[in-house]
């Protein structure tokens, strides 16, 4: 099992894949889209959030309208981003859960997490504190999400379509963020502004969802790798059967489970045992797992700041600014933004992913984020009153450019979708080794809640006027038209193809010096495997020659004692 690179997946051949028949089977995609839910967390409570918050009953409830204009932006973007700060907890203990108790446990201790969390929300009692407590514990479990979702179904898919099952949990993303936004819509236009139940209704949301994802882990097994990690390798032998559908004795099963067990077993004494400290010092001085994690942290900095993210939390405010007028219009536009996203991410995980590669369609959602926000940063740019001066309306003449830019959002969405968003749950999914890939996703997804949590704090005070401590909603996007080009270059010039690969393959990537990863990993990848596969077959060559040497001895012995 080299592990090579393979050719494109047609996700609607997959029979004509160099692959055991039924290995695609009805509960491989029923495992992979009950953890992908998982990514329906942090969807619902992008969509939800801005939404809930501009109910005038429910900034009723904690006394909005006493604060100023500064005060106001504050606890707006307090409330927004208390999910993220309990993430950064939540996404730091992750590992430790999901090592201690299995990704099944990990998963339904999560859940209660959430839905007690929102139920704090829910009923905060006129409170600002209880909404700041009840976010936050509901981070503490969605936060748990991208590390347990991501790494579970990244140990359960075949290697060849690996990618589209794990972007599945970012089309979840997607899933929940179109849901929460048209709810948002709907409660806006059927019960109206007048009673809590406006933002009631859609916040159940949570529950809803953290409820279904509980009950469906009662119907799944434990990821096989895990199993193997804590020495249950029978265990893990006969899951690997189960997910596979194919006889525990089936060279395909057999191989995969020894290649797990073979690389597993390089980790531990590569790093004389299993102490924290042999973790640590595996993460952090062995350059290739160095420079893995290098990738991981860097994809997470780039991608929250380029500020995608904080279109889609606050793309309501956003749509107002750019000539969206009224409450119930800004939702709707709101909600066909998320559609748009979603089908970009769906498209991704179809027809890029596992096709083109994840790099090439990681430079394509760049390419096509970065002419978007720069389009809005110009509009912005030539139209300096748009959300700085309430009074300015508009002139006609600017109407078609004002059009053009709502476009653009609606461009940067898709562009995240294909690219960054895809990509950032992926790569860091893949890339470690089993000893520590549970801690260095975990590691990852605290920074990227860490840089959530400060994009989404910033942003409201990012888009006031300079005399209020901003730099305008045209300085904002030329921030984020910076880091995304920088994102692109860096990209280009770091970041190797994993697509293709078994995870215990992946150190071939990373066997040339750091700055010639990104450029000629793969081709030097691709040449390891060639040596390997010779040497197999060289193996299998002598097994075979020595096993004809026998039987031809044996019978020369047979035919002298017939004789005799």
């Amino acid at each position: 099992m080299a592990g090579g690179v393979k050719k494109p997946v047609n996700i609607f051949r997959l029979k004509n894949l160099d692959e055991p028949k039924g290995i695609f089977n009805w509960r491989l995609w029923f495992a992979v889209t009950s953890f992908g839910l998982l990514g329906a967390a942090r969807g619902v409570d992008e969509g939800l959030i801005n939404g809930a918050f501009n109910s005038k009953v429910f900034q009723a409830s904690i006394n909005y309208d006493d604060y100023s204009k500064t005060e106001q932006a504050n606890i707006k973007a307090n409330v927004s981003a208390m999910v993220q700060v309990g993430s950064i907890a939540g996404a730091l203990i992750a590992f430790l859960i999901c090592d201690r108790i299995g990704r099944i446990w990990a998963t339904r201790q999560l859940c209660l997490l959430w839905i007690l969390g929102i139920a704090i929300f829910m009923g905060h009692g006129n409170n600002l504190g209880a909404v700041y407590a009840g976010r936050f514990v509901a981070g503490l479990g969605v936060g748990q999400t991208p590390v347990v979702g991501p790494v579970y179904i990244a140990e359960i898919a075949p290697a060849s379509i690996r990618g589209l099952c794990t972007c599945i949990f970012t089309g979840c993303v997607y899933l929940g963020i179109v849901l929460a936004y048209f709810t948002n819509y709907g409660a806006q236009v059927n019960i109206g502004d007048t009673t809590p139940n406006r933002w009631l209704v859609p916040s159940s949301l949570h529950i809803i969802f953290a409820g279904l994802i509980f009950l469906l882990t009662f119907l799944q097994s434990e990821s096989p790798r895990y199993l193997i990690k804590q020495g249950r390798h029978e265990e893990a032998l006969r899951t690997m059967s189960r997910i596979r559908q194919l006889p525990p004795d089936h060279s395909y099963v057999v191989n995969e489970i020894s290649a797990i067990r073979a690389a597993h077993e390089e980790e531990l004494e590569a790093t004389m045992g299993s102490s924290w400290t042999g973790v640590l010092k595996e993460m952090f001085l062995i350059p290739k797992n160095a420079y893995r994690l290098y990738l991981a942290l860097t994809v997470q900095v780039l991608s929250q700041w380029s500020g995608a993210g904080s279109i889609t939390l606050y793309a309501p405010d956003l749509f107002a600014i750019l000539g969206i007028k009224g409450t119930n219009e800004s939702l709707l536009v709101s909600g066909v933004f998320g559609i748009v996203k979603l089908t970009a991410a769906l498209g991704c995980a179809l027809f890029l992913v596992d096709v083109i590669g994840r790099k090439r369609a990681l430079l394509l959602g760049i390419t096509l984020q970065a002419i978007a926000v720069t389009y809005i940063a110009g509009f912005l740019t030539a139209v300096p009153e748009l959300g700085v001066d309430d009074s300015y309306v508009l002139p006609q003449y600017e109407a078609a450019a004002s059009r053009g830019a709502i476009a653009m959002i609606y461009l940067s969405g898709f562009g995240w979708a294909l690219g960054w968003n895809s990509m950032q749950y992926l790569l860091t999914a893949e890339l470690f080794p089993l000893r520590i890939r549970a801690v260095s996703t975990s590691l990852a997804m605290t920074l990227h809640f860490a840089n959530q949590y400060g994009n989404s704090r910033a942003v409201p005070v990012l888009l006031l006027s300079t005399r209020l401590g901003g730099i305008t909603p045209g300085g904002t996007f030329w921030f984020f038209s910076a880091v995304t080009v920088l994102g692109g270059v860096w990209v280009w010039f770091f970041v190797p193809e994993t697509g293709g690969r078994s995870l215990e393959s992946m150190n071939r990537l990373f066997e040339l010096p750091w700055y010639k990863i990104g450029r000629f990993g793969n081709v030097d990848a691709d040449r390891l495997d060639e040596a390997i596969n010779e040497k197999h077959a060289d193996m299998l060559d002598g097994h075979a020659d020595h096993a004809e040497h026998s039987d031809v001895s044996d019978e020369k012995h047979g035919r002298r004692q017939a004789s005799v």
